[in-house]
């Protein structure tokens, strides 16, 4: 497994060249990217293309959801919906049992525009009020330049590793790549040991995230927390868990987590998935009989399902009912990353 530095700053890498016609080109800008995810698994990325109008937009729309009464939010409450999206209030998700994370969220999915018996596919929930005009627009418009982003970095990552500049985008048609729009409160009153949200590692690929506002810390590999400030014109981007299982540990996911805000934050993170049927396992090129798979296969989507299972509470009450039942392969929450490493 690699293992990520005692770095005191997250690396910049500038991606431009990924949308060079020059493969040479591509492939230096890609060395740069795996450099960065091999010493941090953390970086910010600048050059990416993605409109500020955009930005502002998913902005705009979403400090207006959240300044809704919660009797409002609560109508489009995420177990409300059959592909688990919707508002997240503060409580409902823990990624530690009996810890509240101090924020709130909506969660939105790659809409296929129709049912789907998987559980994280399908019809979005949108919210529907009339205090929200352009709602669904203008966030699915942002969502869809970060997806086309996150396809981009799929390349630049294959590249980095070593393999076919599509080993990965050939398995993206209609992934589970989920949207969230978070924020965190500002309350002064709030105890100093109380999260934005705890220590963890992200389930999907990777994550493309728009902060607002500081509060992100990174987990270095001397195990010292790292502040990771707002970079204008930047997005920050994270190994996770998935891509560690793909490179056999060659990327490694990062533990992050957000500390107690000293003003209002918000914060747009894209996970990006491959396909939900996707078979993940150490990639053939990173075994050998010296390094041995250190993963055991995992579904995709199910590995995400069985995460999010683990973590809300309405899919916690619907797996103990009986209702629901977490895929045979499951593995514990934060069971990737340095401090699974550590265990």
């Amino acid at each position: 497994m690699s293992a990520h530095t005692a770095f005191t700053r997250l690396p910049v890498v500038d991606i431009h060249g990924l949308y060079s016609t020059d493969p040479a080109v591509r492939q230096a800008t890609a060395d740069e990217l795996g450099a960065a995810a091999r010493a941090a698994g953390f970086l910010y990325v600048t050059g990416h293309g993605v409109d500020p109008a955009l930005i502002d937009g998913l902005r705009r729309q979403t400090e207006a959801l959240f300044a809704l009464p919660l009797a409002e939010k609560q109508r489009f409450h995420i177990d409300q919906s059959a592909n688990h999206s919707g508002y997240v209030p503060q409580g409902e998700e823990e990624v530690y049992p009996g810890v509240t994370d101090y924020k709130e969220a909506y969660d939105i999915n790659y809409d296929l525009g129709r049912d789907d018996p998987r559980p994280v596919l399908g019809r979005t929930q949108w919210p529907e009020c009339s205090e929200l005009p352009g709602f669904q627009a203008e966030v699915d418009a942002y969502y869809q330049a970060a997806l086309e982003l996150g396809n981009v970095l799929f390349r630049g990552f294959a590249l980095a590793l070593g393999l076919e500049e599509d080993r990965f985008t050939r398995h993206i048609t209609t992934p589970p790549s989920q949207l969230r729009l978070i924020h965190y409160p500002f309350n002064p009153d709030a105890p100093a040991d109380r999260p934005g949200i705890g220590a963890h590692t992200d389930y999907e690929c990777f994550t493309i995230l728009l902060p607002t506002a500081p509060g992100l810390e990174v987990l270095n590999g001397a195990g010292e927390w790292i502040d990771a400030p707002v970079l204008p014109g930047a997005f920050v981007i994270n190994i996770g868990d998935m891509l560690e299982a793909l490179s056999n540990g060659e990327f490694v996911a990062t533990q992050h987590r957000v500390r107690k805000v000293t003003e209002e934050r918000y914060a747009f993170p894209l996970f990006c998935n491959l396909d939900y049927d996707t078979l993940i396992e150490p990639l053939p090129e990173f075994v050998s009989p010296e390094r041995p798979p250190r993963y055991p296969p995992l579904v995709c989507g199910e590995h995400l399902f069985a995460q999010t299972a683990q973590t809300f509470n309405y899919l916690k009450t619907r797996v103990a009912s009986g209702e629901l039942q977490l895929p045979d392969a499951a593995r514990p929450v934060s069971s990737f990353g340095q401090r699974a490493e550590a265990k």
